[in-house]
């Protein structure tokens, strides 16, 4: 870990910095569930008061937020002050570094809302700068920025993605009738609040059964929404799913994981169709796929934000392994009854201790249906401060 820069570079904040921070983290939500496995950042340049240039991290994590603001301000970055979400880089990837482009467009000051952990970067961006006379500020709006981020911190600090389990249930807690039927339980503006979570997370996930009995398609259908195709990933560990199934069919990237041990017959034929086999271990009881294990293969191919959207099982065992940080379920003004088929299989639980726990962080009707938000309250090595809304 890298030192912060000298006190003498350090400057205090100033009355009109958590302003401008703040459009920049608006910036930033913008490239959520599409600039993986790079985080989404956002900057601001601001010369005498007035805004210069503004940037965000583009699809696919290039280019980055800082070279785009500085691309728009052009001349009018000299002396001026750059407010970043994130630590600049200070490495080469695909792109320089984006803190010798602040140097060489002559930012006179980088106020800085959140420390970079990753250990390429973690305070050697800041040091580089001070190092060239920039003034520093540091921490402004750090919290609203860790919680923006909190999917690309967990990544580097857990081995593992963010994951939000989507739910759209009856008032008592059904997600079919029992003879299977379940489209739609909530309307159409639900649907579509439900493809905007989709639209920002990297990657949705969906147990097979859910794709053997209503063969979704799972993309995130607003146009214009979504730069890059979501990522599709079924759990299906007995290799049941269909290579017509129409998320094959339609195009994109669809990844199903599965156990070791199957034919390459089998694998042959998904492969042909399009799929992206990972085979991730079982799990120790049923006949399931070890979950922790499947998502730390998740998040070594890149994936920092997760939306499982079920079924039963996937919930279940997601919910059983303390997996589930941000939970977003849609409830319909309808009851169903005892015979429904309920959001998540059995845990077992025998004391409510062991039960896993969620605060609420909003509440809003959507159409006729209400949305409920909530966040994990337990603890975690990577734990944000709760964002008021699920970004």
């Amino acid at each position: 870990m890298m030192n912060l820069p000298a006190p003498s570079t350090l400057v205090p904040a100033t009355s009109e910095d958590a302003a401008h921070m703040r459009a920049a983290l608006a910036l930033a939500a913008r490239g959520l569930g599409s600039t993986w496995p790079n985080p989404s950042v956002g900057c601001v340049i601001v010369r005498d008061g007035q805004v210069v240039g503004r940037g965000w991290t583009a699809p696919g994590g290039r280019p980055h937020a800082e070279t785009e603001a500085l691309k728009r301000a052009g001349s009018n970055a000299t002396g001026s002050t750059a407010y970043v979400t994130l630590e600049p880089c200070c490495h080469w990837g695909r792109t320089p570094p984006c803190t010798d482009a602040l140097i060489d467009a002559g930012i006179a000051r980088v106020v800085v809302a959140l420390r970079d952990p990753d250990p390429r970067v973690d305070g050697a961006g800041l040091e580089r700068m001070a190092a060239a006379g920039i003034a520093i500020t540091m921490g402004v709006l750090e919290e609203e920025a860790r919680a923006l981020n909190q999917g690309f911190l967990k990544r580097l600090s857990e081995n593992l993605p963010l994951v939000t389990l989507k739910l759209a249930t009856t008032l008592d807690g059904r997600i079919a009738t029992r003879t299977g039927e379940s489209q739609w339980i909530t309307g159409p503006a639900a649907r579509r609040a439900a493809h905007v979570l989709r639209g920002r997370h990297d990657a949705v996930l969906v147990g097979s059964g859910t794709v053997v009995a209503d063969d979704p398609e799972l993309s995130c259908r607003i146009p214009g929404f979504a730069p890059i195709p979501t990522v599709r990933i079924v759990a299906d560990a007995r290799l049941r799913t269909n290579p017509a199934a129409r998320m094959l069919r339609e195009g994109g990237p669809v990844w199903v994981a599965t156990r070791p041990g199957h034919s390459d017959a089998s694998l042959g034929v998904l492969r042909a169709a399009g799929a992206i086999i990972l085979e991730v271990p079982g799990a120790e009881e049923g006949a399931g796929l070890d979950l922790p294990s499947l998502l730390r293969a998740l998040a070594a191919r890149g994936l920092t934000r997760v939306l499982a959207e079920g079924g039963a099982a996937l919930a279940a065992g997601l919910l059983r392994n303390g997996l589930v940080d941000q939970l977003a379920w849609f409830h319909a003004p309808a009851i169903m009854g005892g015979d429904g088929r309920p959001a998540a299989d059995a845990l077992p639980l025998e004391l409510l201790a062991s039960m896993p726990r969620y605060r609420r962080i909003g509440v809003s009707m959507v159409g006729a249906d209400l949305l409920s938000e909530f966040v994990s309250t337990a603890p975690s090595a990577s734990k944000a401060p709760s964002p008021r809304r699920l970004a």
